[in-house]
C-alpha cells in the first residue's frame, strides 16, 4: 500500500519559516513526481511547487525566491522549506506523489497525481 505522509506545519508569525516533509512508503522512489498543494478556506486547491525525476519543476509565482522543493531519495522523503512566510500562505497543505514522471505542462495540475497525504495547515500569523 502507498502511503504519504506530510509533516511540519504549525503556527508561526509573518516573517519566520517552516519545513514541511513528506514521507512516502510503498513504492520505489525512482521514477517519480511529487508536488506540494495548498487549500485555504472557501479556495481551490492550488500548486505550490512540484518537482519530477527528469528534472521538471514547477513554482507558483506567489512562493517563486521564498520556497524551495527538494527530494531526498534515499530516505523516500520530499521536503519543502518555506521562507519568509506571509498570513496569504494560510492553508492546509497537501503532499502529492506519482510514480511516473509527469510532463512539465502538467505537474501543477491536482489531476495527475495518484497518491496524496491527508495535509497539515499552515498558520501565519500577521
Amino acid at each position: 500500500e502507498v502511503q504519504v505522509v506530510e509533516s511540519g506545519g504549525g503556527l508561526v508569525q509573518a516573517g519566520m519559516s517552516l519545513t514541511l516533509s513528506c514521507v512516502t512508503s510503498g513504492f520505489p522512489f525512482e521514477s517519480y513526481t511529487i508536488g506540494w498543494f495548498r487549500q485555504a478556506p472557501g479556495k481551490e486547491r492550488e500548486a505550490v511547487s512540484c518537482v519530477s525525476s527528469d528534472g521538471g519543476t514547477y513554482y507558483a509565482g506567489s512562493v517563486k525566491g521564498r520556497f524551495a522543493i527538494s527530494v531526498d531519495k534515499s530516505k523516500n522523503t520530499a521536503y519543502l522549506p518555506m521562507d519568509s512566510l506571509k498570513p496569504a500562505d494560510t492553508a492546509v497543505y497537501y503532499c502529492a506523489a506519482n510514480w511516473v514522471t509527469i510532463i512539465s505542462v502538467a505537474l501543477r495540475a491536482p489531476w495527475a497525481y495518484d497518491h496524496w497525504g491527508k495535509g497539515t495547515q499552515v498558520t501565519v500569523s500577521s
